[in-house]
């Protein structure tokens, strides 16, 4: 969770930085939002790979542990039906 908070947060910061550079230079409304989203993304595409590769590997290694907490839940489930079906 930390690392997706600490993604996210370079992110706004990233926008935020953009968002004041193209201020300075000029833009206004709806080109200044949209530009910002723009450079911030290829930044972050740019800078923040490192940190989105630890991201999604810990959330990948979490989804694990949820599919095997599941799989074990499961059989747990068949195993109290196959006992019910018996009696």
């Amino acid at each position: 969770m930390r690392t997706a908070l600490a993604y996210t947060s370079a992110r706004f910061v990233l926008f935020l930085v953009a968002l004041v550079l193209l201020y300075f230079a000029g833009a206004r409304g709806l080109l200044l939002a949209a530009l910002a989203l723009l450079v911030s993304g290829i930044a972050s595409f740019v800078l923040l790979s490192r940190q989105r590769d630890v991201m999604s590997g810990a959330l990948t290694s979490r989804l694990r542990g949820v599919r095997k907490r599941a799989g074990e839940f499961r059989a747990r489930l068949s195993e109290g039906t196959r006992a019910e079906d018996q009696d």
